[in-house]
């Protein structure tokens, strides 16, 4: 199954490692800075050009992980994915 993560992006649920909130763990500083290596390393998708409120952490295989910002809510990304049957 895949999971719309906003805007036309979707992605297949079992690439995802986790849903995480940014208001939530963005005073981590250990967040911040993966975050920040992330996008410069170029592995940060921006989904959508509203302020971001989750990111997503995604790996298929032995690639590099992916990570998405998407303007979608956690609990709204959570419920879409227990909706397709994803646990």
């Amino acid at each position: 199954m895949y999971l719309h993560l906003g805007q036309s992006i979707m992605i297949p649920d079992s690439s995802i490692l986790g849903i995480f909130d940014l208001d939530n763990t963005t005073w981590s500083f250990r967040t911040r800075k993966f975050l920040d290596r992330a996008e410069e390393q170029g592995q940060v998708t921006y989904v959508g050009n509203d302020l971001p409120r989750s990111f997503i952490l995604c790996q298929q295989g032995r690639e590099e992980p992916v990570v998405y910002l998407s303007q979608v809510n956690t609990a709204t990304l959570i419920r879409r994915a227990e909706q397709n049957g994803f646990e």
